[in-house]
C-alpha cells in the first residue's frame, strides 16, 4: 500500500539527513574541496546554502500565509556569513536545523505559507515545506560525500517519498507543455511507480503504486527504472540520462530536463 511520510516522519527525517549532512562537513579533508556535482560550490558554500536555506524557511513558514518572501527573510538570507572554522561551522549547521524543525513543529503541518511551488500537486504549507527539505537536505547530504569521495546512496524512506515530492513539486504545473502530448513512467524496484501525463494542460502526476510492476491500462512513451535513490538523483540531476535504465523514446526525458516553464 502507498503510504508517504507523516508529519512527524519528515521532521525526523530533515533531522537525520542534517545530521548526515553535518558529519560529512566534520569528516571532509578540505572545506574548499569543489563539490563535483555543484561544480561552482565547495563544500563551504554548499555548507553555506543549506543551513541558511534551514533558516530562510524557518522565517517563510513563521511568517504564514503571503503572495511572496519576505523581504526581510530574502534580505537576511543574502548576509549570512557561515563559519569557516569546523566545529563553529558544524554547530552553525546544527542551530539551522533547529530553527527550522522548532519553527515547523510549532506551526503545524496545515500552516500555510509562500512556496515557489504554486499551480504544482504540493500543498503551500509548512507540510510541503517539510517534505521538500527533507529532500533538499538528502540530496546535498550525497553532494557533501561526494565530494569527500564516499557518496551514500540515499536511505530507501528518503528515497521513496522522494521521487514523488520531486514530481509533485518541480514537474507538476498547469503551464502547456511545448511538445507532442506524452507519458512518462517512473518505475522504483522497490515497488512503487508514478505516471506524469504532459500536455495542452501542463503536467499532471499520477501515482501507479500497488501494481507489482508498475503496470498500467496503456504503455509510457518512456520510462525510467532503478532504485528509488537513483530515480531521486536522476531528478536532481546527479545522475545523468546515459546513466540511467530507459525504456522508450528518450527524446521526451531530455525534453522534460531542458524545459523552462517559467520561461
Amino acid at each position: 500500500m502507498h503510504t508517504n511520510p507523516d508529519f512527524p516522519d519528515l521532521l525526523r527525517l530533515i533531522d537525520d539527513r542534517s545530521a548526515a549532512f553535518r558529519a560529512a562537513i566534520a569528516a571532509a579533508p578540505d572545506l574548499d574541496a569543489k563539490v563535483p556535482s555543484c561544480p561552482e560550490w565547495t563544500l563551504h558554500d554548499l555548507a553555506r546554502h543549506l543551513g541558511s536555506g534551514d533558516r530562510f524557511w524557518a522565517a517563510i513558514v513563521a511568517a504564514g500565509p503571503a503572495d511572496g518572501p519576505p523581504a526581510e527573510a530574502v534580505a537576511a538570507r543574502a548576509a549570512i556569513v557561515a563559519p569557516r572554522e569546523r566545529d563553529a561551522l558544524t554547530a552553525w549547521l546544527a542551530d539551522s536545523t533547529q530553527q527550522l524543525l522548532d519553527t515547523l513543529r510549532a506551526v503545524g503541518a496545515e500552516a500555510d505559507c509562500w512556496t515557489w511551488w504554486p499551480g504544482s500537486q504540493t500543498p503551500q504549507s509548512a507540510g510541503g515545506v517539510a517534505r521538500h527539505r527533507v529532500q533538499e537536505s538528502a540530496v546535498h547530504t550525497y553532494d557533501a560525500q561526494l565530494a569527500n569521495g564516499a557518496a551514500e546512496m540515499l536511505p530507501e524512506e528518503v528515497a521513496l517519498d522522494g521521487v514523488e515530492e520531486f514530481q509533485f513539486t518541480c514537474v507538476a504545473t498547469p503551464v502547456a507543455w511545448p511538445h507532442t502530448p506524452a507519458v512518462i513512467d517512473y518505475h522504483a524496484t522497490e515497488g512503487r511507480s508514478w505516471r506524469l501525463h504532459l500536455g495542452a494542460d501542463g503536467v499532471q502526476v499520477e501515482i501507479l503504486t500497488d501494481l507489482p510492476t508498475g503496470a498500467a491500462a496503456t504503455p509510457a512513451d518512456v520510462s525510467a527504472r532503478g532504485s528509488a535513490s537513483e530515480l531521486v538523483l536522476f531528478c536532481y540531476g546527479r545522475f545523468s540520462l546515459d546513466a540511467m535504465n530507459i525504456d522508450g523514446d528518450r527524446r521526451i526525458f531530455q525534453q522534460l530536463i531542458d524545459w523552462d516553464p517559467s520561461a
